[in-house]
């Protein structure tokens, strides 16, 4: 009864009292209403593809709208072939089909949150890749109608995960705060990395991640706590990374 009790204290500890700092301070910011008042225009992250040819592949991830914001990101991935005049950006959305290309600006705000970078590779390696990005969209086992849920999975940071353990020289994972890049959008109940992570979870529910990429992570009810030994951080749920 007493471990019990103590691994108890240590979740909520590590899981429940993060989230609740993260509802608290996310309830005194202002934010838009609903989707039409919110800001959904370029960044301006990304450089004009007129002057700049060279081929580039870019994750983002921004905090979503709605209460869901205090804890989870919106990720997804932008591409473009060396000399195109023009970015290619791929999402899940919640409504209709659910892989949608080009439905928003590529860098644009999600529910006027700024994006941020994951991930980037540009010239002869973005290029190299692309192919095999788009190989892994076309392939997205619930891309249909009704395939898409909120929690634990399949989303739309679950189909941003499925696409990087597709392409495994896409060296990065989703932040911690993606809520649902742990649920294995191909139905099994692990994944092993080429370079040497493994993940293991049980729908997106619970599990843990470890190795070269994740560093160390468990996960609860969509949640992630861990570390990164590679590039020094601490992974804390509902906010994020915390370190390099």
């Amino acid at each position: 009864m007493r471990v019990f009790k103590t691994i108890l204290a240590i979740l909520l500890c590590v899981y429940l009292v993060p989230g609740l700092a993260a509802a608290g301070l996310w309830a005194t910011r202002e934010r838009p209403a609903n989707w039409r008042e919110a800001k959904w225009t370029s960044s301006q992250m990304l450089p004009d593809p007129a002057k700049d040819p060279a081929a580039r592949v870019t994750i983002f991830a921004a905090k979503t709208g709605g209460f869901k914001g205090a804890f989870a990101v919106h990720s997804w991935i932008v591409v473009k072939r060396e000399n195109a005049s023009r970015y290619d950006r791929y999402d899940v959305v919640g409504w209709g089909q659910p892989v949608r290309k080009n439905g928003y600006d590529p860098d644009g705000y999600w529910y006027s949150n700024a994006p941020e970078r994951v991930w980037e590779a540009t010239g002869p390696e973005a290029e190299a890749l692309i192919p095999r990005i788009e190989a892994a969209i076309a392939a997205y086992p619930h891309n249909r109608r009704g395939g898409y849920r909120m929690w634990p999975g399949p989303n739309s940071n679950s189909f941003v995960a499925y696409v990087m353990r597709q392409v495994p020289e896409i060296d990065a994972v989703l932040p911690p705060n993606a809520v649902g890049r742990d649920y294995i959008a191909e139905g099994g109940f692990y994944n092993v990395d080429p370079a040497g992570d493994l993940n293991v979870t049980l729908y997106g529910l619970l599990g843990f991640s470890a190795g070269i990429k994740s560093g160390f992570e468990l996960h609860v009810l969509g949640l992630v706590a861990g570390v990164d030994f590679r590039r020094p951080a601490v992974k804390i749920p509902a906010w994020g990374r915390f370190g390099s």
